[in-house]
């Protein structure tokens, strides 16, 4: 009864977006502010129904009911209750309700937090929501169906996949999707924006909290599926370009320029087209990353569907949505302000290269993860484009972003002084020189690319402290008003001096993993070991153990250095009962930053078991960095002057 429930609330979710799109509509069109309210009641009737749907069907996987065919195929009742919570979301039709779950509540955000946008604006921007809604709701409805019950109902489930059965992968998804879909709110004030003829400062302020809550959560979403993939695959890496993880950087990308853009049109009114481009083209990156997901091109560990028909539906809903957007965007883009000018050094300058580097960033990896398919679908020629090509295309682009960082904020809007800028940033290029040449000197002299790498990282750092200390005239004032300075800064000047940080603290571990680390593999008997660069590890013993839903064989192994017990790790490899798979669990001992990254393999003739030892230098600063950037996000959110709902603008033009 309880999912007969749901389904009658996803179908009254479906018919309350199409009514939230006619009466909202329609608002605008007569200017009539009881139908405006009614679209808004419409939006969070919308959001509550699809949340009555959501609670049914994660209802459905905890007591096990098998005679839903999403529970069926994809849980078990010996799956423990945190796995069967995240197999709400772990299949395609699960994920697709999350989605329209994030996209209704992202709308009724709209239409509850949206008081201080213009009349007329809010009612477009509630009725594109609720286009969005409608197309998405249509399509799980009637193509995706999460709660579709069963003729014959099986005695027991097919489990969900081992390899999302995992702490990191049950919360990775609600953040993921969170960033993917806030950036729909962008969408639909841009089309509304569009619509309306007014793209200006104040259309800018408006877009940037929202671009900032998506980004933050695509950033955290992302790191998680990251540490998930280093510590559950065991294949002793964090990042592989896999087209599914393209799929969601993308989108992170265009954000990324899109939040710096926005600071340009805010301020100075000029790159609203530019502004205008980025908002449309981020969530249809988004967009585009739940096709290659969902429509089989892509064989992944990432991949949830492999159904071509489903797979074109969404490429329409792609084509059709985006199309109308960028319709309209060549419709008003002659019309739109230039804004003011500015000398090739300053503060729009820098942020104008941001966004020209970071636009390219992104064609690069597009061009990456499409045209294996484009090749295939006209050759019928398999290939595959993996880290040679991103490293030679995206890594320089990224090199050259990453050098100007620091100087954007110590520019000054409209024309800079080159000479200032190096006169703030003098220290800092010192400690990124001096971090370079240690590295030569005590790490590596053979590795000059690692070497600049950790000069980069240490000069995104200092360049963060730099513009925190001209903030403060530190060293120049006296304390007490430095002090005084520091107290009174905006936490939008906190965030993004945190976002900064963690963007140097993420190049430092990433360069030192790649650079230094060290991988070794040996088939070795119960009290055999294998060196992993100053380190070796022993195994001990490996015992059978039985766990909720799999069994496994538990290797104990001790790792020492010179003789000494550093620590001791219990990897497994665990055989799943009711699907048959196979999985590894690592075994990770931090030492200080870096990480003895162990993988316990198959038996071998003779008793041997194979065992995989990495050394990974530095490896929690990948993890540590995002974490830091994402925090950023959120700490600038919560500055007054961007706080959604706050501050209430006086334009009520209609």
């Amino acid at each position: 009864m309880i999912s007969e429930i749901g389904a009658f609330a996803l179908v009254l979710a479906l018919a309350l977006s199409i009514a939230q799109v006619a009466l909202s509509a329609a608002a605008r069109l007569r200017r009539s502010a009881a139908l405006a309210g009614a679209g808004e009641g419409a939006a969070l009737g919308a959001f509550a129904a699809v949340a009555v749907a959501f609670a049914a069907l994660m209802h459905a996987f905890i007591v096990s009911d098998f005679s839903v065919a999403n529970v069926a195929a994809n849980s078990h009742s010996a799956k423990p209750l945190l796995y069967r919570v995240a197999g709400t979301w772990g299949s395609h039709e699960g994920s697709m309700l999350l989605w329209c779950l994030a996209l209704t509540g992202f709308g009724a955000a709209v239409a509850g937090l949206g008081r201080d946008l213009p009349r007329g604006l809010r009612s477009l921007a509630v009725a594109t929501q609720g286009v969005l809604g409608t197309v998405f709701l249509a399509y799980t409805v009637f193509a995706s169906n999460p709660l579709m019950r069963l003729a014959q109902v099986p005695a027991e489930g097919r489990s969900l996949n081992p390899l999302l059965q995992d702490p990191a992968l049950a919360v990775h998804p609600p953040f993921l999707y969170a960033g993917y879909v806030g950036l729909s709110v962008v969408f639909s004030l841009a089309v509304a924006a569009l619509i309306e003829g007014r793209v200006d400062a104040a259309w800018s302020r408006w877009v940037r909290p929202w671009t900032l809550a998506a980004w933050s959560m695509l950033t955290v979403g992302i790191t998680l599926g990251s540490f998930w993939a280093y510590y559950e695959l065991g294949w002793g890496g964090w990042w592989f370009w896999d087209p599914v993880e393209n799929a969601s950087f993308m989108p992170w990308l265009i954000a990324t320029a899109l939040l710096h853009s926005s600071i340009v049109t805010e301020k100075r009114g000029a790159l609203a087209g530019w502004t205008v481009f980025l908002a449309l083209a981020a969530f249809s990156f988004s967009m585009l990353g739940a096709f290659l997901v969902r429509s089989g091109v892509l064989t992944s560990v990432h991949a949830f569907a492999v159904d071509p028909t489903r797979g074109v539906l969404l490429l329409i809903i792609l084509g059709v949505t985006a199309g109308i957007g960028f319709t309209l965007f060549a419709w008003r883009a002659p019309t739109l302000s230039q804004g003011g000018m500015f000398a090739p050094i300053s503060r729009e300058s820098a942020l104008v290269m941001n966004n020209i580097l970071l636009a390219a960033a992104t064609a690069t990896v597009l061009l990456g993860t499409l045209y294996p398919l484009i090749r295939e679908a006209m050759t019928g020629e398999a290939i595959s484009v993996g880290p040679p090509y991103f490293n030679l295309t995206f890594t320089p682009l990224m090199v050259a972003l990453l050098v100007l960082v620091p100087a954007g904020p110590l520019l000054a809007w409209k024309r800079g002084d080159a000479q200032g800028l190096i006169q703030r940033l003098w220290v800092a290029l010192l400690i990124a020189g001096g971090a370079g040449l240690l590295t030569i000197a005590l790490v590596s002299p053979k590795k000059a690319f690692g070497a600049a790498g950790v000069a980069l990282g240490a000069w995104l750092i200092a360049g963060a402290l730099a513009e925190l200390v001209e903030r403060t005239r530190a060293f120049r004032a006296p304390a007490g008003e430095s002090l005084r300075r520091l107290s009174g800064l905006p936490r939008g000047a906190w965030g993004m001096t945190l976002a900064h940080l963690g963007l140097g603290v993420f190049v430092l571990g990433a360069v030192f993993e790649v650079t230094w680390k060290v991988e070794a593999a040996e088939a070795v008997p119960i009290g055999g070991g294998v060196e992993v660069g100053a380190y070796s590890v022993r195994l001990d013993d490996v015992r059978p153990v039985e766990g909720p839903n799999y069994d496994a064989d538990r290797g104990a192994l001790t790792v020492t250095r010179a003789g000494q017990t550093i620590c001791r790790v219990q990897p497994e490899r665990r055989l799943y009962i009711a699907g048959g798979q196979t999985t590894s669990e690592v075994g990770l001992c931090y030492q200080g930053l870096s990480h003895i990254y162990v993988v316990l393999g198959e038996r071998r003739e003779g008793g041997t078991y194979l065992v995989r030892a990495y050394w990974n230098p530095w490896a929690s600063l990948i993890f540590v960095g995002p974490v830091l950037m994402g925090l950023g996000g959120l700490v600038s959110l919560s500055d007054r002057r961007l706080r959604l709902g706050v501050g209430r603008r006086r334009e009520q033009a209609a």
